[in-house]
C-alpha cells in the first residue's frame, strides 16, 4: 500500500526506517554546522566587515529558480540586518548564465565592494579577474562541479569542491545560501 511506496521512495534516496522520522519532523539542531563548510568563516569575517563599513553588497543570481530563490534569500537577510545591498539576476538572453561583464559593470557603477554569486560563479575565472582589478571581493556560493581551475574570489562556498570537510555535498545553490545565512546568525 502507501506505506510501502512511501518506504520505497524513502529507501532509494538512501533514507532509512530509523532516519525517516527526523526526515519528516526536522529540526534545527539536524542541521550541520555551516562553519564546516570550507571558506565559510572567512566568508562571513568579509560580509560582517561590509556591514561595520557600510560597504554596498550585491547578490548575484541565476535566473532560474535555485539562482533567484537565492537572492531573494540572501537578499530579505542581508536588508532585514542593516546590510546596504542590492540585487541583480542576469538577462538569459543578452547576458547568459553565469556572472556576466554587464553585471560586473553594473555592481562598479552602483558603488559595490562586494559580489556574491548565487547559483553560479564556480566557472567564472575571467569574470572573477574583471571584477577583482574593479576593487570587488566576489564571494562565490555555488553547488556545481568545479572546473579544473577555480576562481579567484575572495571566498568560494561549495561543499563540491576539494578539501570541503562539509558533510551534505547535495545542496542546491539556495541550500549553499541557506548555509551562509546560518552561519552570519
Amino acid at each position: 500500500g502507501a506505506d510501502a511506496l512511501v518506504a520505497r521512495m524513502l529507501a532509494l534516496r538512501g533514507i532509512d526506517a530509523e532516519q525517516a522520522d527526523a526526515f519528516f519532523h526536522p529540526e534545527l539542531d539536524h542541521l550541520h554546522d555551516p562553519l564546516l563548510m570550507l571558506g565559510m568563516e572567512r566568508a562571513v569575517d568579509r560580509l560582517m566587515e561590509a556591514q561595520f563599513d557600510g560597504q554596498r553588497i550585491m547578490a548575484y543570481g541565476d535566473y532560474d529558480v535555485d539562482g533567484s530563490t537565492s537572492v531573494a534569500l540572501i537578499q530579505e537577510f542581508l536588508t532585514n540586518n542593516g546590510f546596504d545591498v542590492t540585487a541583480y539576476i542576469p538577462d538569459r538572453y543578452s547576458e547568459g548564465y553565469g556572472l556576466s561583464e554587464e553585471g560586473i559593470r553594473q555592481a562598479a557603477e552602483q558603488g559595490c565592494r562586494i559580489i556574491i554569486t548565487l547559483d553560479c560563479g564556480i566557472r567564472a575565472v575571467d569574470r572573477v579577474r574583471e571584477a577583482n582589478a574593479l576593487g570587488i571581493d566576489v564571494i562565490i556560493c555555488d553547488h556545481h562541479l568545479p572546473g579544473s581551475t577555480l576562481p579567484e574570489a575572495h571566498t568560494i562556498l561549495n561543499p563540491k569542491q576539494a578539501d570541503c570537510p562539509y558533510p551534505f555535498k547535495e545542496l542546491s545553490g539556495c541550500g549553499v545560501a541557506f548555509k551562509l545565512v546560518q552561519a552570519l546568525t
